[in-house]
């Protein structure tokens, strides 16, 4: 065929295929590609050799494609490949469609969807643009190989519709199979496909074994209540031994969104008794900056989270905060609820609320040579069910905060910083006879920094900073107008080393006079390694007695604060950190080694504590944490945690899991073992077992297959 003849055929080719849709829809061109194009006769067009139609979002391919104007319609030989989008592929050996591919039928088709699941039927019938009929059906996620033609799961039916608009498959007389052999048949079965995240129906169940409960299945049925919100129910059933049922419902707004979770159980651990749990949160945007946030924890008795296992939580926390942070302001109030699920500590002791609100802005002082200023008021206030005199204690506490600090650069590149403080509070103490009435207390604190950054940088890249820093601080003796109810637990690392004060709360401060000394170094190579080392320690003119001995500040010195940290090009991460007296004996100690690899991802910890009465500690605590996945192969995967004890020489609890994947399926079977008993919590253990298939309702792909074909798929 001449150029210009071959020109014009695929005009005429493409006006004849644009004809009838053009009137359907005149901003949806159709484009036809192909070796050869001719026309046969006035009403006859065929297009030959690597045919190629796109439309929308459809595409075909075809070895031809027959166009019979007078009929409307496209007869095309295979091998046919049809895609619709990015999610659906369709494969045949032979086709009838309607120009624009929405309407016709296919022989021998199979449907991909989403890259997971393949339904093969003897034909396909397409109808209604969004319809696909399919006879005789085999439907499976697993890899099929003509020379291994039987899938690990199968689901046959006689006919299977997926509608595209919905996202759904309506099974009709559907067979599941494992490995070839029947194992439930169901009239008609209804699932999302792939592409699906979110639809109404049941999810796959899943078998827990315990000590305590027997063995027992948890089916979970999720309801979709829109596009914003849902419901998940999962009754547990245990051999006669509980009825449970758990919830989760989760809603999304357009200024923020909030979630329940919970559970309500009968059960023969407390036979005749009403258990259960409900939990809680949720952030609203309100405008002009501000924030609602809030936080439900409550349980029906002590022991009910340990029973179901549902985390180690022993200390419960509710409340609500309104927030707004700006860059130079923050304005917060909130009100927080407590509960203790330990044993032996009374919740007519802990604080049943407390109450706090915040003002502070921070502004540049034009005045004293420059510099910035900070304003912050403070109210705040805790609440106690017990009226006993101490235990039952009462107490509310109004302060004000200003400070000023300027800093600035001389000499060969050291950096000096300035800082003044004056802070004042007024405490007002109920139902604790060692703090009578009303107290009042001002105290203003000085400090002056000097910091020698030294930075190298190497010809390969690399760069190491090594800085010494030395700070003077000074603030009058003596002790604060109330008690503390928000401080008790001091840290000594490299987050506070220079504070002004190494509380964390507003009821207690450091005071004296004193020297915060410390050298920093750090590392960066070209190669993506990196690490660092930190040196500290607080000497003072006097010993403060606020700090308790085995906080590691106490006395006219502190213990010397040694840190390091690691970090590898992979991901890994090492950090350790320890608090060491001049006699070498360690009052507090942590190393974390996080390592993960192809093989093995690890993560493990070692804490130390010493005995410490005033931080509610009358025993040392040494820990030490192991959590690790070990890839076996290629489908195997095996985990492995544990919490050991030293002071107790034992393990307070263990687990192991084994996973097995593939394309289509996955197996997790775990057992945990909790070793710890108190008087209301005795030793468990827990077995589970959960299998997934891959394919259904938004499921993503489990993993590597677990075989290739030697001979083509079937």
């Amino acid at each position: 065929m001449r150029p210009a003849a071959a020109l014009a055929a695929v005009l005429v080719a493409v006006a004849l295929v644009m004809a009838p849709l053009r009137a359907a829809a005149e901003t949806a061109p159709a484009t036809l590609i192909a070796d050869r194009v001719f026309l046969a006769s006035r009403t006859l067009l065929i297009a030959e050799g690597n045919v190629e139609v796109m439309y929308r979002d459809a595409r075909l391919k075809a070895a031809r494609i027959v166009y019979d104007r007078a009929a409307d319609r496209l007869t095309i030989a295979g091998p046919i490949v049809l895609t619709r989008g990015e999610a659906v592929v369709v494969l045949a050996d032979a086709a009838e469609l309607t120009p624009d591919l929405t309407e016709g039928l296919m022989a021998s088709a199979r449907i991909v969807l989403n890259r997971q699941l393949q339904l093969a039927a003897a034909d396909l019938m397409r109808t209604g643009g969004r319809y696909s009929r399919l006879r005789r059906v085999v439907a499976t996620s697993c890899r099929v190989c003509a020379d291994r033609p039987v899938p690990l799961w199968e689901i046959r039916a006689a006919e299977v519709v997926h509608d595209e608009a919905a996202r759904q498959l309506h099974f009709r007389s559907a067979q599941f199979r494992l490995a070839g052999v029947p194992v439930l048949w169901l009239p008609w079965l209804r699932m999302p496909d792939p592409t699906l995240k979110r639809a109404t129906g049941f999810l796959l169940p899943s078998i827990r074994t315990t000590s305590t409960l027997g063995t027992g299945i948890r089916l979970p049925y999720f309801i979709a209540l829109g596009p914003s919100r849902d419901l998940l129910l999962t009754p547990y059933i245990s051999t006669d031994r509980t009825r449970t049922l758990q919830f989760r419902y989760r809603q999304a707004l357009r200024n923020g969104g909030f979630g329940f979770q919970g559970a309500v159980s009968r059960d023969d651990l407390q036979p005749g008794a009403t258990r259960g749990y409900i939990f809680g949160a949720g952030a609203l945007t309100l405008g002009r900056g501000w924030g609602l946030s809030f936080r439900l924890e409550a349980v029906s008795d002590p022991t009910y989270l340990a029973d179901y296992g549902l985390g180690r939580r022993d200390r419960l926390t509710s409340g609500i905060t309104l927030e707004r942070v700006r860059r130079d302001e923050i304005a917060r109030a909130r009100l927080l609820g407590f509960r203790s699920l330990r044993p032996g500590e009374g919740n007519s002791t802990l604080p049943a609320a407390m109450a706090e609100w915040l003002w502070e802005r921070r502004f540049d002082t034009p005045v004293l040579g420059g510099g910035s200023a900070g304003l912050r008021l403070q109210g705040f206030g805790v609440l106690r069910p017990s009226e006993a005199d101490g235990p039952g204690r009462d107490t509310g506490r109004l302060s004000l905060r200003l400070d000023w600090q300027r800093t600035a650069v001389f000499g060969p590149g050291l950096v000096a910083r300035v800082e003044a403080v004056a802070a004042g509070e007024l405490h007002a103490v109920a139902q604790d006879s060692a703090f009578p009435g009303r107290r009042g207390h001002l105290a203003p604190t000085l400090a002056a920094e000097l910091r020698w950054p030294l930075v190298r940088r190497a010809a390969d890249g690399g760069e190491s900073l090594l800085e010494p820093v030395a700070q003077i601080a000074w603030s009058p003796p003596g002790t604060r107008g109330g008690p503390n109810e928000d401080g008790a637990i001091v840290e000594l690392d490299e987050g506070n080393l220079f504070a002004l004060s190494r509380f964390p709360g507003g009821d207690a401060a450091e005071s004296g006079l004193r020297a915060n000394l410390g050298l920093l170094w750090r590392h960066r190579t070209a190669s993506g390694w990196s690490g660092g080392l930190a040196l500290g320690r607080v000497l003072r003119t006097r010993a403060d007695a606020a700090f308790s001995p085995g906080s590691g500040l106490s006395g006219r010195s502190s213990d010397w604060f040694l840190a390091a940290d690691a970090a590898t090009p992979g991901g890994g991460r090492l950090a350790a950190r320890a608090l060491v007296g001049d006699d070498l004996e360690v009052s507090r100690g942590e190393l974390r080694l996080s390592w993960p690899t192809t093989r093995m991802d690890l993560s493990t910890g070692v804490v130390w504590l010493a005995a410490d009465p005033a931080e509610n500690r009358p025993a040392a605590t040494a820990e030490w944490t192991v959590d690790a996945a070990v890839r076996l192969n290629a489908n195997w995967t095996g985990r492995f945690n544990t919490r050991y004890d030293f002071e107790t020489d034992r393990a307070t609890e263990a687990g192991l899991g084994l996973v097995w994947r593939n394309e289509c399926v996955v197996v997790d079977l775990s057992v945990t073992r909790r070793f710890t008993s108190s008087a209301s919590v005795e030793p468990a253990t827990d077995f589970s077992l959960t299998v997934g298939l891959v394919g259904f309702g938004g499921t993503e792909e489990a993993g590597p297959p677990t075989r290739s074909c030697t001979a083509a798929p079937r």
